[in-house]
């Protein structure tokens, strides 16, 4: 009897649920989609109800063969593709390339690979939602509208190079960071005084023990001199105390961007290598489906959770919970991101045993009594005025889900201003504590944090844009394009002042401090920032939060049966193409072009701009015939169009530099094609990150250009000058180097390198340019 041919997405999740059904099951991976829109012409009939014209990509056609030959041998086909819309759509590609009939074809849904779940789904397969194909097709279609019509409005009209691109959410992401780059440029940081008062009183034990108390913040330094002069030999007495329970509740379990943003914090992981290691996790059971919105748990999961806390913890740290959901269209799934099991699990990949040991806990703390907390307040006045001084601490009398797991939250959750709770001695009122000393610290106001990857996602998702699937890729998209990018800030040194009252003195002080310094944070990019300003000017519903966020909306609504999915692509398109239309006709070129003043010594204004190449400065307007030529300088990494002074632009002007002379030969340092060089007797030696070609001294280079000439010398082996054919040492042995290009020995040419002729040399390069040898993909981590 024929087998029953069940299809699935990847080879790993095939190999898993073949070992569940057994025999009488073939299991297959269609290796993800197997069809895509046409590259040509839009790939969609945009006059004939937004038809879309489906290719099979060329790397798919053998898989296609393979599983065509499969199904007619088979007795049955069945669909197993993951269970979201994206699912549906590659199940639906299937039938129509397999020549199966949706309406009759067996097609299965599990939210966990595990023996339960599977077989439980064998027994009630049902038929293809068309409902969730047609919002992943219009989805589709609408992005590459946006893509195809956008882009090449960009080439026409931006100055600079033209593999330019706009998308529906990318654009939207990209704003979001364009804004508060912006937000952080324009903000000025107000300095206050804060007053800490440091006391003791005895403990239990009868030993004095130091705990802080907090007054007022001034604004201005003299008003905090003159609050500290009233305090000097004053007495100090509890005035009030306030002992309040309190309790701390978990969070719910995870949803896909919580496991982005809690990874991100918690495990310093990236938003795609968070979704990669969760893939693993999921198609080898380990834990249920990962892209979802969803916050509820299956009473069956529930229950063995309850089961493992009290057989771990005890009863008392039991407390089921029922989480719902701030979305009501949440459909992307059925459950919240959990293990399939609440055993502790062994996994071998490092990365995937730390993000599985986030899921369990997070599950393990969703299902536990609350903590349990007790809070002391104590007032303390100062006999000297009418001020109080506040000491708070905080006593855990029941850990509860703390035991377990703490959610850590984003920079800008934290509050500077809230106290630092510690424990607190015993004190009763109208006790005078022992005064140690007084200080007014000043603190400076600061700008709203720049985004990180998951505070990205959060953000997206609180304006309704985007659903689980779609976060990943769009930070990889603008990242890709050169908009956004990701990286270090270091922090600047500081001086802030403190008045410190001490044995009834008061001393002014100067301390240092190191301020924003920022960590894998997610910078826009000159391009990226005059782009965002393009789109915004031409495409305002494009680039709105609430637009792009009711497009969302609409396709949940496609997804329910409520609208059609082509009438919703058409009450887009009029009007976006009607914009389309008039920015090609009526928008001007732009540059982002800012003047920053005039150069001295020549009077011609010195301009920064987005060139062909990059974000640029240039002395001079563009050159008349027989005027002189404007120059160029090429920005540094860190630096920005709408930031630069014209101070640091005149630097940049400053290379070449000549740094003196070694050898009799004069050592010059600019900056090229691939970045910072040192040239010496006509060589070239490229320079590291911790060298600025703007200070580095003559002393510093000396030893790059020693240690480099040395090092091409080892990896000469020779050289045929006429033909410009070089024979080099490569970390994976001999090979001939013409121009630009690099070509392979074979082992036996490898053996006897020094012995190698012209001849043998001009003969290997042409059959490789005869035949090149095929590129084999490597893969890229995340």
């Amino acid at each position: 009897m024929a087998k029953n041919l069940l299809i699935v997405e990847s080879p790993a999740k095939a190999k898993t649920i073949e070992k569940i059904l057994g025999e009488d099951f073939e299991v297959k991976s269609c290796y993800g989609h197997i069809r895509d829109l046409e590259k040509n012409d839009m790939g969609i009939d945009v006059n004939n109800h937004f038809e879309p014209r489906y290719i099979i990509p060329e790397e798919k056609e053998k898989v296609v063969k393979e599983l065509k030959s499969l199904a007619k041998k088979s007795g049955e086909v069945w669909l197993a593709t993951d269970e979201d819309r994206e699912g549906e759509a590659i199940s639906w590609h299937l039938c129509e390339v397999l020549g199966l009939d949706p309406a009759t074809t067996k097609r299965i849904v599990f939210h966990e690979i595990t023996k339960p779940a599977i077989q439980a789904a064998v027994r009630s397969p049902r038929t293809l939602d068309m409902n969730l194909v047609n919002a992943q097709q219009a989805r589709r279609i609408l992005d590459r509208i946006v893509g195809f019509e956008l882009s090449p409005v960009l080439w026409r009209k931006m100055s600079m190079r033209n593999n330019l691109s706009a998308g529906r959410v990318q654009s939207v992401a990209v704003r979001l960071i364009a804004e508060r780059e912006r937000e952080i440029n324009a903000f000025k940081s107000i300095s206050t005084f804060k007053i800490e008062a440091l006391f003791a009183a005895k403990d239990i034990s009868n030993k004095p023990v130091t705990f802080k108390a907090e007054g007022s913040r001034y604004s201005v330094a003299d008003d905090a001199v003159s609050f500290l002069q009233t305090c000097i030999g004053a007495k100090y007495t509890v005035r009030d105390i306030q002992i309040k329970p309190a309790k701390k509740s978990p969070a719910a379990p995870f949803t896909t961007s919580t496991l982005q943003q809690e990874a991100s914090r918690k495990l310093g992981y990236s938003v795609s290598r968070t979704m990669l290691l969760a893939q693993k996790l999921y198609e080898n059971g380990h834990i249920t489906y990962m892209r979802t919105d969803s916050v509820s748990l299956s009473e069956t999961a529930v229950n063995d959770i309850s089961a493992k806390i009290k057989s771990q913890y005890g009863k008392q740290y039991v407390q089921v919970r029922k989480f719902k959901n701030k979305n009501e269209s949440a459909q992307e799934a059925h459950e919240a991101i959990r293990p399939t099991a609440m055993e502790t699990l062994a996994v071998d990949d490092a990365d995937c045993r730390k993000l599985y040991e986030l899921v369990w806990k997070r599950t393990m703390a969703s299902q536990m009594a609350d903590a349990e907390l007790e809070k002391t307040i104590a007032k303390i006045s100062i006999s000297t005025n009418k001020e109080d001084l506040t000491a708070q601490g905080e006593v855990l009398k029941f850990e509860g889900f703390l035991k377990v797991y703490r959610e850590d939250r984003d920079e800008e959750d934290m509050n500077e201003d809230e106290a630092t709770e510690g424990m607190l001695p015993p004190l009763e009122v109208n006790q005078q504590v022992e005064f140690r000393e007084m200080k007014a610290v000043e603190r400076f106001s600061r700008a709203a944090p720049r985004f990180t990857e998951a505070s990205l996602v959060k953000k997206l998702e609180e304006l309704g844009i985007g659903r689980p699937s779609t976060y990943a890729p769009t930070i990889s998209t603008i990242l890709k394009r050169g908009y956004v990018e990701k990286r270090d800030k270091e922090g600047v040194k500081r001086d802030y002042r403190i008045m410190l009252l001490k044995a009834d003195k008061i001393t002014k002080l100067t301390e240092h401090e190191t301020t924003g310094a920022e960590k894998s944070k997610l910078f826009p990019t000159d391009l990226g920032l005059v782009v965002t300003d393009f789109l915004k000017q031409y495409f305002d519903d494009i680039m709105d939060y609430g637009f792009t966020a009711r497009i969302e909306e609409e396709f949940d609504e496609v997804a329910q049966g409520k609208i059609k999915w082509n009438k919703m692509l058409g009450d887009f398109y009029a009007p976006f193409k009607k914009d389309v239309d008039n920015t090609i006709e009526t928008a001007e070129r732009i540059s982002g072009e800012r003047e920053l003043g005039v150069d001295t010594q020549s009077g011609k204004p010195v301009i920064a701009r987005m060139g062909r190449y990059g974000p640029m400065v240039q002395i001079g307007s563009a050159a008349a015939e027989g005027e002189e030529k404007p120059r160029f300088a090429k920005l540094k990494a860190t630096q920005s169009i709408e930031t630069i002074s014209l101070e640091e632009a005149m630097d940049l002007f400053k290379l070449p530099r000549n740094i003196g002379k070694f050898e009799d030969t004069d050592v010059t340092v600019s900056i090229g094609k691939f970045g910072p060089y040192i040239a010496h007797d006509k060589k070239f030696y490229s320079l590291n990150k911790e060298f600025d070609p703007y200070s580095i001294t003559l002393e510093e280079a000396t030893p790059i250009i020693v240690e480099k000439r040395k090092a091409k010398e080892e990896r000469t082996v020779k050289v045929f000058e006429k033909e410009k054919i070089q024979v080099l040492r490569g970390p994976y042995g001999p090979y001939l180097k013409q121009g630009l290009r690099n070509y392979k020995l074979s082992k036996e040419q490898q053996e006897r390198v020094a012995d190698l002729t012209i001849e043998e040399a001009l003969k290997t390069i042409e059959e490789l340019k005869a035949n090149p040898p095929k590129k084999t993909a490597r893969k890229k981590k995340a």
